[in-house]
């Protein structure tokens, strides 16, 4: 498509277990949770612009475009680095709004990315890191561009080595509010913290799922269809829920059971993002 714009990935990502552990004076939660990187992806198409403008120009529903985090993200790099470009920005949406994989959060960790490269910044992966924090609890483990074992309120990252894997990801059809399920006061907020060395696939559990299933009963729908088959669970907040297999063969054929009214999608567990090739820096 020869429009101007140069196209990159903004992939998905699963947690594999999401504890709480604690709760800070400010009110945020203190976490421990693996950040799995997916190969299902978002599209950013990015056409510098010579007078320092910086926008969206596409439609993305249920998105507006002075709070999409993209936005967000290239303003925050152009006021850190007092950048003279600007950028017109379009969003191509595969990964579901509200879903627990990461969309809006790794958009605008592609978009730092990208732009740091386009805009011929060559700020380093730390003050990326630094200030993709600013913009989103989620948006620095993109920027780090590894498979993490995260704490805090989960901008504490150390790279973790997955075995390859591959997931059937179940959508149910509810938009779940992520304000909303950590505001509630059922929810646990003591788990045990545990150490990366002790973490093995498979094990912990995803503390937020008790309170999104009695809220959004859709996704414990979902959650009790996987369960039939083996392990299963929510991804962040959901309301997207999950399964790994060890075959792409094996997810399909759960994948092709699916009951009418079900969507879903098959993913590839990735050991990095794409546009992050290299160690950081």
């Amino acid at each position: 498509m020869n429009d101007g714009f140069l196209r990159f990935p903004a992939p998905g990502k699963l947690n594999l277990f999401l504890h709480v552990v604690g709760r800070r004076k400010d009110g945020y939660h203190l976490l421990q949770t693996v950040f799995r990187l997916i190969d299902r992806a978002d599209q950013i198409g990015l056409r510098v612009r010579d007078d320092g403008q910086i926008g969206r120009v596409n439609e993305v529903a249920g998105i507006a475009a002075e709070s999409d985090l993209c936005v967000r993200a290239a303003r925050a790099l152009q006021a850190h680095t007092k950048c003279a470009f600007g950028v017109d920005i379009v969003v191509e949406k595969t990964l579901p709004v509200g879903g627990g994989v990461g969309g809006g959060s790794s958009d605008a960790a592609t978009t730092l990315l990208a732009l740091n490269a386009l805009w011929k910044l060559d700020l380093p992966k730390r003050g990326l890191l630094n200030l993709a924090a600013q913009i989103g609890a989620d948006v620095p483990v993109f920027v780090y561009g590894r498979n993490a074992f995260a704490e805090g309120i989960g901008e504490r990252l150390q790279a973790i080595d997955l075995a390859p894997a591959w997931y059937l990801v179940l959508m149910p059809q509810v938009a779940v509010s992520t304000a909303e399920i950590f505001a509630a006061p059922e929810l646990t907020r003591n788990t045990n913290a545990i150490t990366m060395s002790a973490f093995s696939v498979g094990q912990g559990q995803n503390d937020l799922e008790p309170v999104v299933c009695r809220r959004y009963p859709e996704v414990g729908r979902h959650l009790a269809w996987l369960r039939q088959f083996g392990r299963a669970a929510i991804t962040g907040s959901g309301a997207c829920v999950f399964s790994a297999f060890d075959s792409e063969s094996e997810a399909r054929r759960l994948f092709d059971r699916l009951p009418e009214g079900m969507r879903g999608f098959i993913s590839r567990g990735l050991d990095r993002h794409p546009l992050c090739a290299d160690e950081l820096t």
